[in-house]
């Protein structure tokens, strides 16, 4: 049998990681995360970082020598040129942990959290897709709360991404996440009962 390879997306505080939350704690369902593979790519002492300290210099770096993620976002928010460049460095090493941890899982359902799925062309890795999206000025407001953001610097994240509406139009399910948490959480369970398009 074939696995049931969950693709989770969605635009950036829309509400991924509380669908993520309650499939690992309710189904028991294994998570693969692409921010955690991205960051362990870009951990202390990696071949990535030191490509990436070679373009920025020293700046990039945290006192300790890590990455300053802070920094780094402030170039790859303003700029297209550099955030292909950091995402086309970074995808690769991000595909390639997605594929060991599938062949080594023994579960037959796997949810892979990749919030740039369309983006950094994933699609491929999963059996179907699932889309949590809500309205664009709820996206707004939770994502300058979360991140501490203004306005502007709110809007360039989100219009970072492959617009929502794009990813909707591609999802096997698409939850809507602009009401109430219970209501969320019920169509999580009816997708979770649903087969797979393969």
């Amino acid at each position: 049998m074939s696995k049931r390879l969950i693709g989770l997306t969605g635009g950036i505080a829309t509400g991924k990681t509380t669908v993520t939350n309650y499939l690992a704690s309710v189904y028991n369902l294994p998570i693969l995360d692409a921010d955690i593979y991205a960051r362990e790519a870009v951990s202390l002492g990696s071949p990535t970082l030191g490509v990436i300290a070679q373009r920025y210099g020293e700046q990039i770096l945290l006192p300790d020598g890590s990455l300053n993620r802070q920094k780094l976002g402030e170039i790859i928010f303003n700029s297209e040129d550099e955030r292909n460049w950091v995402e086309n460095l970074i995808h690769p090493d991000v595909r390639d942990r997605f594929l060991k941890a599938i062949a080594q899982s023994s579960s037959q359902t796997l949810v892979l959290v990749v919030p740039l799925l369309f983006e950094a062309g994933m699609t491929d890795l999963v059996t179907e897709i699932w889309v949590v999206h809500c309205s664009q000025e709820q996206q707004l407001q939770r994502l300058i709360q979360r991140n501490h953001l203004n306005r502007e610097q709110a809007r360039a994240r989100i219009n970072s991404q492959l617009s929502i509406e794009e990813k909707v139009a591609h999802a096997d399910v698409v939850l809507d996440n602009s009401s109430t948490l219970e209501v969320l959480l019920k169509q999580v369970d009816v997708a979770r009962k649903t087969t797979s398009r393969d």
